[in-house]
């Protein structure tokens, strides 16, 4: 499932690509992520609750899990 797929990671993640990290990237329509380490293990899902989860972070939603 992941071949032709560009993944694409923060630049939060470092330089080092044995750095693990979490990778994103559109595919059919939704968006499909996974971790670096496990590549082979990917979660897919909607543009529109990516965006969600992206404004509560931006909003300090899921501090208290750092």
């Amino acid at each position: 499932m992941t071949d032709g797929i560009n993944w694409q990671k923060s630049s939060f993640s470092g330089a080092d690509n044995n750095q693990s990290c979490v990778e994103l990237a559109p595919h059919r329509g939704a968006i499909v992520m996974r971790e670096s380490d496990e590549p082979d293990v990917v979660v897919t899902t909607s543009v529109a609750k990516l965006r969600a989860f992206i404004l509560g972070v931006k909003a300090g939603e899921f501090d208290h899990l750092l």
